[in-house]
């Protein structure tokens, strides 16, 4: 009797998750998921030389279990447990070394290199593959709830302890120089060093801003 009432509940419990989709791999919340876990992965291999296979990349990439986390965090967030989303980013954080605030919006292969030491504020935008090493800061600026921290383009590459401050944008392609502080928008391609930092704007990419 007990078997048979094990078996049946095992059956109900299985028709019910079957029905809502949660574990099903065909259906497109699934997929998306794995698709976007193997981005990560592959993200990983091809930015950073020490990972030298997918388990390698999997176990021992800190900055990429952040991320994985955040995802979970900003849906929280959005779904208005704001809560227990600061409740596990902070656990995230006391885990990986990486702070990242649930309100953050991270794009697609974004990879965190080494992880330790990244702050992400609440109103910061990052967009799809983008480079950060340890260290880096996208800090906000005021005391207003409104936007106050950088929107940072796609493929932007941030050095170890650059920080970029305030609701300025920094373009797709740029590049900020390790230990630089940025207080001013950065065209894309372009090149920001030093403290206070200095643009350097190549030529390609300023005929095409010009244009």
């Amino acid at each position: 009797m007990e078997c048979k009432l094990t078996a049946r509940l095992k059956e109900d419990w299985l028709s019910l998750i079957s029905r809502q989709g949660w574990f099903c791999l065909e259906c497109p919340r699934m997929v998306s998921i794995v698709e976007r876990f193997r981005e990560d992965v592959q993200a990983v291999l091809d930015r950073d030389p020490a990972a030298r296979g997918a388990l390698e990349a999997i176990l021992f990439s800190p900055g990429m279990h952040a991320l994985w986390m955040h995802r979970l965090n900003h849906w929280l967030w959005r779904a208005n447990f704001k809560l227990l989303a600061r409740i596990l980013a902070h656990f995230t954080r006391m885990l990986t070394g990486v702070e990242i605030h649930p309100g953050a919006r991270i794009g697609r292969r974004v990879v965190l290199d080494h992880g330790m030491g990244i702050v992400i504020g609440e109103t910061a935008e990052v967009g799809d593959d983008v480079l950060m090493y340890h260290g880096v800061t996208l800090g906000g600026t005021g005391f207003t709830r409104e936007k106050r921290h950088p929107t940072i383009g796609k493929g932007v590459l941030l050095g170890a302890h650059a920080v970029v401050l305030g609701p300025i944008v920094v373009g797709d392609g740029a590049k900020i120089g390790a230990g630089a502080v940025v207080t001013k928008p950065v065209p894309p391609g372009a090149t920001a060093i030093g403290n206070p930092a200095q643009i350097i704007v190549r030529e390609e990419a300023l005929e095409a801003v010009e244009t």
